[in-house]
Order: structure tokens, then C-alpha cells, then sequence
């Protein structure tokens, strides 16, 4: 199998100077700061070494990669030393064999002889370079003290650490420090005693360490080593692909033998990753396999049937004659779809091609509306596009970050590795958190200011600052005035002057110490190159869309847009929600962000789709459910989405579904929203297909089949069958083909192909005759709508207010761990770190009810009541509780009211007034929701061989 060549130490970062250099008689020019060892790699000369990595800064401790150079004294180590401008290097001589035979046989000496039983064995740099260096016996024998009775630790459910194979090369832990930023291993004791230790816990399990891998990739013997190649053997093909998880996207090497996934190893070439990952995309693709997945299409009348296994033929058919026949009797508009941010860009654009020429109507809609609905429309209102602003990479250009309503460590780990790299660097950190988050206080990471805000309050934050930065002179004018509206800004900048939006007048609404907030605000608007990274925190309340003007207005005024280290960047949750949105899985635009009502756009995707299309805005999915209780909404098609564990009101949501007539659901799994379908099309995971993901920078990579899918087709093959069964033929013969069109008719999109893909990795839209190779950096010398718009953000409290019966607020988030409803991460090992959701709350609000730490606690708000186990922390304020909503019986949605952001509908899942108590107990809908979802597992398995007619 191929391997990604491996240079040793990392490439110079002068891009400037250049220097010549002989290196065994071979004249060669690189960037000065260079190693003699990476210029030696780029000239196809390759020096031995076991310390050394691309990946990592040199640390020269292994003693291998010694080379001589003329006029100097010693045998310097090539990693260390930079080139220098005439230099005479050689790195092979008979005194060099020597040293490195000498010292190879030290390590030998003390490592099993195992090679042909070992894991590693065709996989092993130690193995290698005893060849390289032609070491052919050991005279030293086992008699002496040695390490090869080390105990092994099996106690990661993903690697295995086996100490007597252990050469303390320290590169596990450094790529723990400068990759990761974890800092959860060490080298414990010194000389002969030196060995690798998870900090001061026995083992790899209870220690610090997150699981992300990079210790693993950067071991060079089999001392840390995968469990899957342990138990299978070494891959010997590998195939370029996109992880499924978060918005960062990372590009992953699926390594395989046959079909069967070896390991997932992080793609030094990927744009968004550079090699790194995490525990999720590196180890946590089980379920793709899983014995829970569901192969064959099943139907039924009624959801207290038992389910019917029939042909994709009699599904597709059936599926189509309930929507027509519903239709006919109840209207056109009386049926619709949801696309998923989980599936790929050419799935979601089928998807609402379908709703839009084959249902002829715009109902259709994404989970978006549920997570960044407002990031499209504040951003366009503003910046006159609706995506963030920068590349990942941006932020190592940063002064100061600012981070709001996010927290990159748990819900974007490779970015907030990357992140937390610069902040060692030296940047500044602003942190606006409710809660307490890893970034606030951690390994080598201080906040600079944490604004532990009230949750509901993100507007008079913002407000506040810019309240400071204009009152206090700090408006970067010439930016203003070159690149924005004159009169929007001068109507705004009067309005956020104004004595109530002061941080003094706003202090007791937000509960931040007005000092604070000033300096916060003066470190922002001076401290040099300021970005803005935000997430669900901002976009899930009430005025979401006016935090994100918010946003933008703050980062307009100080100049912070259109250049490396600054910029407006959401921060996406799932894989594919950026590109869900681009795709037009909205029931006001089209593809592109083009409204329904635009009469170009209309006409233009009406001669190439063939049919009439309408002008007039379909139903959002809090319509649909409306609708559906009300009577007038029969049927639904839901592609890859569970919308009864992810939307708020859980029982509003079951309700709407129980109302309808025909709920087609398209999964992997039988999830939630699946027991209430009356169709069950089974879909297929990231490894089963061919498409792209669009990450949160606007970034397309593509997704690669590395195996047959087990359901028979890809997604977008089965929305194509369901599309011709109503009578509208989709004749594509491959995802690329779908690209196309998209390209054709999608203006960001027209430079976009999957040749191309293939030649640059990947590709940033806007990507068209303006912009060939995409657009790393969004409005460099103008706003996409001309010049930016500042918007009034005017404070408006909540609706959802404590009081004496709900005195506390309700919040949530992510983990780590678990990846949104925890359909594919409750499906593997990654529940050792989270097998259940519990509540946060402060010791204080704990000791008030009587509870202690692992009590069951009942939590009831306006919409339901739920029970949880409690976790007492100070990572929470007083007022508050947290709690995360990765497995569905845990009922967090249940409790979450329908309130929503004024112009997107985007749920206030982020404020939830609440009560809390002692209980001895599950919680009513608890108890109805297992007996539920018991019968209709029951139901699945039954497989009632009659058909219905």
C-alpha cells in the first residue's frame, strides 16, 4: 500500500529566501529555515530517523539521522539542523554506517524480536531502518535489565499501548502537545527508566487523554497500535475520503483489505485537518457495519403494524401511490420533504429538485432551520452571503479570537486543536459561554476574558461592545468608509451609542461586570487581527438572526474582514449543513441562495428541469408539523434526518408525525422518527457512496465508495427511483454527473466538477471564472452585496422567563464524544466516555434541592418533564443547568419549548426555564417513550410476510 511520504520535519515557513546546498553531490535550493533533512527528503535522499516526523517540530533524540558536513566538527542531527547557504552535507559514509548500525542495535537490544507475529510487521519504521542502516546481529544479549515484561494497556477501546515495544522516541507525546494540545502523556523517570505514562493515571482510559489518535499515527513501532489492525492484519489498498461527522470535514484515508475498513488514517494533504482528527472520524466508523443497520426496504399501513420486508421495486411503488393518491385527495401543497446535513450535497440538491419538479411545490426544508437558519439570513442581510468568511487556517494569523456561544474542543476538536496551537502562540482569547468551557482554562490555554453571560443575552452583548468600541473612538473609519453603507453605519453607530446600550446600563440584564466588557470590547478593536468564531450558542434563541448581524456589525467596524486572521466564522455542527443550505434545501430559495419568487433563476431552472416551477415560498418544518395536527399536512419524505430526537417539543413533534398519513423516513437505522414512518427506504453511510461535503469554510471534498453499499444503492440512487415511480425520470449514472448540473445552474458552483477535485483535493466555493481554484478569504476588496450593511440589533428579552415554578434556565450542547442524536456514536465504543446524558448544575442550586452528585433529577419546563442523573459542577453559573442530547431516551427536547428565532424559526433550544428536583423515578413520557419504542422494535422484527394491498 502506498504511504504519504513523511519529510521528516515540518516544511519552512519562509516562503521568501532561497539557499543552495550540496547534499551527496546533488546541488539543491530550498527555503531558507529548512532542515538538511527535509531538503535531503525533497531532493529523494532519505537519512534514517525514528524521532523525527513531518508532522512535529525535530527533536533530535534518536541519534539516526547524524550526517557529516564539511567543515564542521561532530556528527550533527540532520532534523535540528537548519540548511545554510553553501553547505556540504553527506549522508552516507562509512563512519555514519557505523554510528547508526551501533545505535540501532541499542534500541534492538531492548525491543521484542517478535517481527513476524508483530501487528506492525510491514508497517514498522523501527523494522525499516534496521534494514536501512543494515544492522544484521545484536551483540547484546536479554540477560540484563530490559523492558519486554512491560504490561500492556488495553484499556482504550480503540488502540492498545504495549510498553516493551517502546523506544521512547517521545513522539506520541509530543503529538499530543503540538498537535492536539492535550498534554495527557509525559515521559516519566530518566536514562534507562524512561518510559511513556498518561499523566499520573494508570492507564489510557482514565487519564486526560481524548482519544483524537495523533499519539498512534506518530508512534513508529506497534507500542500504540489500532485494536482493528491487531485483530484483522495490515490494509494493503486505501481510498481518499471525507469523515461524516462535524463541519470541520476532515479528509481521511480509508485503509482497507478488500472492502473491509482497516482504519480510518487523517490525510496529510487534507485542507481542513492537515493530518490531525478526531476520536469520532478516527475511530468511530463501526457503525457502518453495525448489526442494528437496516438492509432492505420495509412498509406498512399503520404505525402500530408489524413492519413488511419487500423489494426496493414494491417500496418505491408504494411509497409513489401514497403521495399521489394524498395529493389528489388533499392538494398539492398537502405533502413535502427534509434533507439532512448528513448527506452529501448531490443527495439534498435531488431531494429538493424532487419537492420542487415532482411534488410542484417549495415545501421542503433542512436541519438547518434547526441549528444555523439565522447564520444565512444575518449574514446575508450583512455581508450579502451566507457562509463564514475565512479558511480554518486563517486563525493562525490571528491576534485575538473571540469565540461565542461555541466550544470548538468538544464540537469542532480538529479546528480547536489548531486553534489552541495559535493561542500558545500568544493570541488572545475572548470567551462569551454561559458555561464554562475547556478553552477558558486549560493545558497551556487561558481566556483572556470570560464573559459568563446570561443564556438569552447574546444581543446586549454585542450591542455593549459596540456600544465601546464607538463611544470610546475606536471605529476603524477608513474601513467604514471604503467598504460599507455611510448612512447604515452612521444610523447605527447613533443607535448602539446610546447611554441604555452602555455595558454599565446593560451589566444586570447580561450579568457581566460592565469592566469587563470594555475590556473585552478595547482588546478586540486594538488588539490587531480579531476573529469572531461562533456557534448553536448564537444562532439557537430567540434573536439568533440579530446576534449574527450583531456579529458581523462588530467585525465590519473594526475593519476585521477580508484578510488572513480575522473574519466572521460559524462554526457548522454536522458534516454537511453549509452545503445542505447552499444546495437549496430552503422553502424560499433556490440552489445558490436565489429566491423562488426571482423570475431569472425560476426560468432558468425551469428549462432544465422540464417543469414549472412555483413562486411563492413552501413550508418550513415548524409548518409542516403545524399543519400536519391541524389536518391539511398528510405526507412527508424525510431523507437522513430524525426530526422526533433532534427538534424541540418533542411531543408537538411525535404529535405531527402520528397526524400523518404517509411518513417515508430514509436511514441507516431505525431511529426515532422511523417508528412513526409507514415506508422505511434504507439508506447507506459515507463509505457506501460517492459525493462532496461543503464544510463550515465553505470548503468541498469529496466523499469516495470504498465499498459496495449494503442497502443495494446510494441515497441519491433511491431519491431517483422514487422520482421517476411520480412520474419525473432523474437519468443520472453517477454522483458527478449531479455535480454538473449543479455547476451548470449554480453561479458559486460553475467552476466546480469532480475532475477537478481530483486535481486540487478539494475547493472552496465561490469557485467560477471569477475565482478557478476557489475562495479561501470571502470579501477581500468588496462585500459580495457591494458595500455591508450595518443592522440595528436591538436587545429583546426572551419570552421564555423564569419565575418562582421555573426558576432556572435550561441550556445544551454537545459533547465530545457523541456526535448530535448519537444514531452512528451509540453504535460504537465512543459510549465508554458518554453512555448516558446527565444534567449540569451548580453546587449551590444542588445544595437548595437537597441533591447530590449521581442523584436522578426531574426536570420540567412549560413543554414536559424529563428525568436525568445529575453531575454537580462548577462549570456551570448558579440559575443555570446544562445538559447534552445524545441519546434518546434521555427526553432533553422534550422539556425544550417551541419558541424560535423571529425570522428564521430556528428553535431557542439555548433558553429554557426550568425546575429541578429530587426524583425516585422515570418521567411519564420516559416511561411511554420505552414502551413505544419496544413495540416498535418488535414490530421491525416481526417482518409480516403478508402484503398489503
Amino acid at each position: 500500500m502506498d504511504k504519504q511520504t513523511d519529510y521528516g520535519t515540518p516544511a519552512s515557513r519562509n516562503t521568501e529566501q532561497q539557499v543552495t546546498l550540496d547534499i551527496d553531490g546533488h546541488s539543491i535550493t530550498v527555503a531558507k529555515g529548512t532542515s538538511i533533512m527535509h531538503a535531503a527528503m525533497q531532493a529523494g535522499i532519505s537519512i534514517p530517523k525514528l524521532c523525527a516526523t513531518d508532522s512535529l517540530e525535530p527533536f533530535g533524540s534518536c541519534r539516526l539521522c547524524l550526517v557529516e558536513i564539511d567543515g564542521r566538527r561532530g556528527y550533527p542531527a540532520s532534523c535540528t539542523t537548519p540548511v545554510d547557504e553553501g553547505l556540504k552535507v553527506h549522508t552516507q559514509t562509512p563512519k555514519l554506517a557505523d554510528i547508526r548500525r551501533g545505535v540501532m542495535e541499542l534500541y534492538i537490544s531492548d525491543h521484542p524480536l517478535d517481527c513476524l507475529t508483530c501487528s506492525a510487521n510491514g508497517d514498522c519504521e523501527l523494522q525499516d531502518m534496521a534494514g536501512a542502516v543494515g544492522l544484521r546481529e545484536v551483540r547484546y544479549g536479554y540477560e540484563g535489565s530490559n523492558h519486554l515484561s512491560a504490561e500492556k494497556d488495553n484499556s482504550n477501546p480503540y488502540f492498545q499501548f504495549d510498553a516493551s515495544k517502546c523506544i521512547v522516541c517521545s513522539r506520541c507525546v509530543r503529538a499530543c502537545e503540538e498537535t492536539q494540545g492535550t498534554f495527557a502523556l509525559t515521559i516519566q523517570g530518566r536514562g534507562f527508566d524512561s518510559k511513556v505514562a498518561a499523566g499520573n493515571f494508570d492507564n489510557f482510559l482514565d487519564s486526560e487523554c481524548v482519544s483524537c489518535g495523533a499519539c498512534v499515527a506518530a508512534c513508529p513501532t506497534a507500542t500504540l497500535m489500532e485494536k482493528t489492525v491487531i485483530e484483522s492484519g495490515q490494509p494493503e489498498h486505501s481510498v481518499i475520503t471525507t469523515c461524516a461527522y462535524c463541519g470541520v470535514g476532515c479528509s481521511f484515508r480509508a485503509e482497507m483489505k478488500g472492502e473491509q475498513v482497516v482504519r480510518m488514517v487523517p490525510d496529510k494533504n487534507g485542507g481542513a485537518n492537515h493530518g490531525h482528527s478526531c476520536v469520532k472520524g478516527r475511530f468511530a466508523w463501526g457503525y457502518a457495519t453495525h448489526r442494528d443497520r437496516i438492509t432492505k426496504p420495509m412498509i406498512r399501513k399503520s404505525i402500530h403494524d408489524a413492519w413488511q420486508e419487500v423489494s426496493w421495486e414494491e417500496a418505491i411503488s408504494y411509497a409513489a401511490s401514497e403521495l399521489q393518491r394524498i395529493q389528489s385527495k388533499h392538494g398539492r401543497n398537502a405533502i413535502g420533504a427534509i434533507t439532512s446535513s448528513r448527506c452529501t450535497n448531490e443527495e439534498t440538491y435531488l431531494v429538493q429538485k424532487l419537492v420542487r419538479a415532482a411534488f410542484g411545490n417549495n415545501n421542503v426544508d433542512t436541519c438547518a432551520r434547526v441549528c444555523h437558519s439565522p447564520t444565512g439570513y444575518g449574514l446575508k442581510q450583512t455581508l450579502g452571503e451566507s457562509a463564514g468568511t475565512q479558511t480554518f487556517d486563517s486563525v493562525m494569523q490571528s491576534d485575538v479570537i473571540m469565540v461565542i456561544g461555541a466550544n470548538p474542543t468538544d464540537g469542532h476538536p480538529v479546528f480547536g486543536s489548531q486553534m489552541k496551537r495559535r493561542l500558545r502562540q500568544g493570541a488572545k482569547l475572548i470567551i462569551a459561554d454561559p458555561r464554562a468551557i475547556d478553552l477558558v482554562s486549560g493545558p497551556h490555554v487561558q481566556a483572556d476574558y470570560h464573559l459568563k453571560l446570561k443564556p438569552g443575552t447574546n444581543v446586549a452583548l454585542i450591542t455593549a461592545m459596540a456600544h465601546v468600541v464607538v463611544t470610546e473612538g475606536l471605529v476603524d473609519e477608513a474601513f467604514v468608509k471604503a467598504r460599507c453603507e455611510w448612512d447604515s453605519f452612521q444610523y447605527w453607530s447613533e443607535f448602539v451609542a446610546q447611554p441604555e446600550n452602555s455595558p454599565e446600563a446593560m451589566e444586570a440584564a447580561i450579568g457581566v461586570p460592565a469592566s469587563d466588557l470594555r475590556a473585552a470590547a478595547r482588546l478586540f478593536a486594538t488588539g490587531g487581527n480579531a476573529a469572531i468564531y461562533y456557534g448553536l450558542g448564537v444562532t439557537e434563541h430567540s434573536q439568533g438572526s440579530t446576534m449574527v448581524m450583531g456579529i458581523a456589525n462588530l467585525a465590519m467596524a473594526t475593519g476585521n474582514i477580508g484578510r488572513e486572521g480575522v473574519g466572521v466564522n460559524p462554526l457548522r455542527g454536522q458534516n454537511n449543513v453549509q452545503g445542505s443550505c447552499d444546495m437549496g434545501s430552503f422553502p424560499h430559495e433556490f440552489p445558490g441562495y436565489r429566491h423562488v419568487s426571482d423570475n431569472a433563476t425560476r426560468a432558468l431552472l425551469e428549462n432544465a428541469w422540464g417543469r414549472p416551477l412555483d413562486n411563492e415560498p413552501g413550508l418550513r418544518i415548524p409548518n409542516m408539523l403545524d399543519f400536519a395536527i391541524d389536518g391539511s399536512f398528510k405526507a412527508l419524505y424525510c431523507e437522513g434526518e430524525d426530526i422526533a430526537q433532534s427538534d424541540p417539543n418533542t411531543q408537538h413533534v411525535t404529535h405531527a408525525l402520528a397526524s400523518m398519513e404517509c411518513v417515508i423516513v430514509q436511514d441507516l437505522f431505525l431511529n426515532e422518527t422511523a417508528m412513526y414512518a409507514h415506508v422505511f427506504l434504507p439508506g447507506c453511510s459515507f463509505l457506501e457512496k460517492s459525493g462532496t461535503f461543503t464544510n463550515a469554510e465553505r470548503r468541498i471534498s469529496p466523499v469516495r465508495r470504498v465499498m459496495t453499499p449494503k442497502n443495494g444503492y446510494e441515497d441519491w440512487q433511491i431519491t431517483a427511483m422514487l422520482s421517476e415511480a411520480l412520474g419525473y425520470p432523474m437519468p443520472y449514472q453517477h454522483a458527478s454527473e449531479i455535480m454538473d448540473e449543479i455547476a451548470r445552474l449554480t453561479p458559486t458552483f460553475h467552476g466546480v466538477s469532480y475532475q477537478k477535485l481530483e486535481e486540487l483535493g478539494s475547493i472552496q466555493w465561490p469557485c467560477n471564472e471569477a475565482h478557478p481554484e476557489g475562495t479561501p478569504i470571502m470579501h477581500i476588496d468588496e462585500f459580495v452585496r457591494g458595500k455591508g450593511r450595518f443592522m440595528i440589533t436591538e436587545y429583546v428579552p426572551t419570552s421564555e422567563k423564569v419565575n418562582a415554578k421555573y426558576p432556572l434556565i435550561l441550556t445544551t450542547g454537545r459533547i465530545l464524544s457523541q456526535y448530535n442524536v448519537g444514531a452512528q456514536t451509540r453504535r460504537t465504543d465512543n459510549v465508554a466516555w458518554h453512555p448516558e446524558d446527565k444534567v449540569e448544575i451548580h453546587p449551590q442550586d444542588a445544595e437548595d434541592r437537597g441533591i447530590k452528585d449521581g442523584d436522578w433529577v426531574g426536570i420540567t419546563s412549560r413543554a414536559g418533564n424529563t428525568v436525568l442523573r445529575a453531575n454537580i459542577t462548577e462549570r456551570v453559573q448558579p440559575g443555570v443547568i446544562y445538559t447534552t442530547f445524545h441519546h434518546p431516551e434521555s427526553g432533553a427536547n422534550v422539556i425544550t419549548t417551541d419558541n424560535s428565532d423571529w425570522a428564521t424559526n430556528c428553535p431557542e433550544f439555548k433558553v429554557t426555564a426550568v425546575e429541578v428536583s429530587r426524583v425516585s423515578q422515570l418521567s411519564e413520557w420516559q416511561r411511554q417513550y420505552q414502551e413505544f419504542s419496544q413495540d416498535q422494535i418488535a414490530l421491525a422484527q416481526q417482518q409480516d410476510e403478508s402484503h398489503i394491498e
